[in-house]
């Protein structure tokens, strides 16, 4: 009895999680359908609502932002915005930053979770899995001697979480795993490891 019920929980709770992520998601962006008139909802020309459309007009909404901004035009109207955002005061502080994190984490070029590092954290001889973000910056760099970096040290279950921390490079070991692996392995609490890889030992000669 103890292990059908197990095995049961086994595969529904990755489904049923699966499934209220997936909803949880499509129900946020269906929030999009607000920004069309009442009368062009799905509702109001069909008498009920439907799923998922607010989902797709939502990707069709990014998808069109893309394609504008990557022409001149679209390019220059950017530019535009941006130059009036600036001159309101607290707007221009919070999309500025906001901008700049952004365009860390999701542009090619950028440099965030592009490595996965193993840090003592949160004591000595206690270790995890942490993803290099960069170098200190600012007024921080002139009071930290030696090479420093910064990783963002991810909670588990829940890695959105976590914590930025500044360390030494020579205290911070870097893995042999791509980020997608060091995430899943986060996420499972260690239970998902990644594949072993075996390293090749130097023969010895008699």
């Amino acid at each position: 009895m103890k292990k059908y019920f197990i095995t049961g929980l086994l595969v529904l709770v990755p489904l049923l999680i699966t499934v209220w992520v997936i909803s949880s998601l499509v129900g946020m962006m269906d929030q999009s359908l607000l920004l069309l008139p009442e009368s062009w909802r799905p509702k109001a020309q069909l008498g009920l609502e439907i799923p998922g459309v607010g989902a797709l007009l939502t990707l069709l909404i990014v998808f069109v932002t893309g394609l504008i901004a990557t022409n001149f035009f679209g390019k220059q109207l950017i530019l535009l915005w941006e130059a009036l955002l600036a001159r309101v005061p607290v707007v221009k502080s919070i999309y500025a930053s906001v901008k700049q994190v952004s365009d860390t984490l999701f542009s090619d070029s950028g440099n965030a979770f592009r490595q996965a590092v193993l840090v003592q954290f949160p004591r000595a001889d206690s270790w995890t899995i942490a993803f290099v973000t960069g170098k200190p910056g600012g007024d921080v760099a002139n009071h930290l001697h030696g090479d420093y970096v910064s990783v963002f040290v991810p909670t588990t279950p829940n890695p959105t979480g976590g914590y930025f921390l500044m360390m030494p490079r020579a205290d911070v070991i870097t893995l042999d795993m791509s980020v997608d692996e060091a995430l899943k392995y986060i996420i499972s609490m260690g239970v998902v490891a990644p594949a072993e890889k075996i390293i090749p030992q130097l023969l010895k000669k008699d």
